[in-house]
């Protein structure tokens, strides 16, 4: 529809050429701080309003934020946490029960761990070799080995994992949080997803999908970009306020009149919203991506002067460095490397390699700046893997029992949560389904989650649906 002055709201976006800056409506709106101001101070948030504005919880939290430590592909649970003497024992024999209908025809018989377990810290949790760092730490770890899901197949188990559904599209769990919460900065994105898979439902794994489109996760970089060059993209750090302002103000005439005339226009409000923060982002996002800013002694302690551990440990300093500053949700992605269907001896080896020393730095880290205890730490992948052999010495998908554990945020440190089978294969007691996962998530976070609600299509739709139970257990 055009406005009186013969143009539309949709042409002047296309046809304005002044970049992200010009399109910061709300702080023109509300006539209210130029945040983006040369005197601007790391942390600083814009005004109070806004749909990424901070929201009270539904109860007091233990939790104020979340870094989630995705392991895509499926780590295998009884070669790194769960440890199965009995699998050791009848390494070689046929399982002595039917396997799910799932899962391939092609597995052979019961597969001992390659890897060497010991017991370790006050809670005498077993861990495998392949995590020397981590594994000093495991009291502050709650370890949960029942946790199970719907999903064998990469695809569905993200989604489920991500979004609480495995067949539709679903807004993740990160945009629910921004949803609920907003964030404590409103100078950067609520929810970051750094070098994010491009696989598996892609971009559906951080999609607001029905939700506002400001509630999206921002990717920076992607699986297939060193983390050194993972960078938000368009963001300069540079303005020209006068000009941009003059601009913006003939723009919010345009707009606000085309709005009266037309009505509502979600989809055109949410790039608004997205190039609004933009230029909020240009002083501060930089400053926060910003390494060089960090001691020797954390580079050295996350791993940047190893090339193993350099890149996955750029990603969890980045992550510390945002949730530090007040982003509600991080992602960080080791992507796509532990779908040990062969070789699944050399490739955990690898994997657990780079990844096992940048997230003990994080865990330690959080905890040094006094921020584990109310940063919910989340580790874990898509399912886990069978205890009978595939292809040699590979393992293929289970969702029916596998484990992932949480740390800081309100959690029980030093526990062990859940039991798998003799040979874990089935979460047999304790299980935690990925819609209890999210329901005790948001709880942590003072959500309730069956009070997180948002109306789309005639019905009302949350991050569980009908599903989910909180872990009281687990909850320190």
């Amino acid at each position: 529809m055009k406005n009186n002055h013969g143009i539309s709201r949709r042409h002047m976006l296309k046809e304005s050429a002044t970049g992200f800056g010009m399109l910061a409506l709300a702080d023109l709106l509300c006539g209210q701080n130029n945040v983006h101001a040369k005197s601007a101070a790391v942390g600083s948030t814009s005004k109070p309003g806004g749909p990424l504005a901070p929201k009270k919880p539904h109860f007091i939290p233990k939790a104020k934020r979340v870094i989630f430590l995705f392991m895509h592909g499926g780590p295998s649970h009884m070669d790194t946490f769960d440890y199965k003497p009995q699998l050791q024992k009848d390494h070689g024999k046929p399982l002595p029960f039917s396997k799910p209908r799932v899962f391939s025809a092609t597995t052979g018989n019961l597969m001992k761990s390659h890897f060497k377990f010991k017991q370790h810290g006050e809670s005498g949790a077993w861990v495998s070799d392949l995590f020397p760092h981590v594994s000093k730490l495991v009291d502050d770890l709650c370890i949960m080995k029942g946790m199970n899901g719907s999903n064998s197949r990469h695809g569905g188990a993200l989604l489920e994992l991500h979004t609480g559904s495995d067949t539709f599209m679903r807004p993740s769990m990160g945009s629910w949080l921004t949803y609920g919460l907003g964030s404590e900065n409103q100078n950067l994105p609520g929810f970051i997803t750094i070098c994010p898979s491009l696989t598996h439902g892609a971009e559906n794994n951080w999609s607001s999908s029905f939700l506002p489109a400001v509630h999206q996760g921002t990717p920076i970089g992607n699986a297939g970009m060193k983390a050194k060059n993972s960078k938000i993209p368009f963001i300069t750090g540079t303005t020209e306020d006068i000009i941009q302002q003059m601009e913006l103000k003939q723009i919010q005439k345009l707009n606000q009149q085309s709005l009266t005339e037309a009505g509502e226009d979600p989809n055109l409000e949410g790039r608004i919203q997205s190039f609004e923060l933009a230029y909020r982002m240009q002083t501060e996002a930089p400053i926060v991506q910003d390494l060089s800013k960090e001691t020797e002694e954390t580079h050295k302690m996350y791993g940047l002067d190893n090339k193993v551990t350099e890149d996955f440990g750029r990603q969890c300093l980045m992550a510390r460095r945002f949730s530090e500053q007040g982003v509600r949700f991080v992602q960080v992605s080791h992507s796509y490397k532990w779908d040990s269907h062969s070789n699944l001896k050399n490739s955990h080896t690898n994997n657990s390699k780079e990844v096992d020393q940048p997230i003990a730095a994080l865990l330690t880290d959080l905890k040094q700046r006094d921020l584990l205890k109310d940063t919910l730490v989340l580790w874990g992948g898509e399912f886990g893997r069978t205890p009978v052999s595939q292809s040699g010495d590979g393992r293929d998908h289970n969702p029916e029992g596998f484990t992932m554990w949480m740390a800081g945020g309100g959690v029980k440190p030093g526990i062990q949560y859940g039991v798998t089978d003799d040979y874990g294969y089935f979460a047999v007691a304790e299980k935690i389904h990925f819609h209890d996962l999210h329901a005790t998530m948001l709880h942590l976070l003072g959500l309730d989650h069956k009070k997180l609600t948002y109306r789309f299509g005639g019905r009302d739709f949350r991050l569980t649906d009908i599903h989910g139970n909180i872990i009281k257990e687990i909850l320190a």
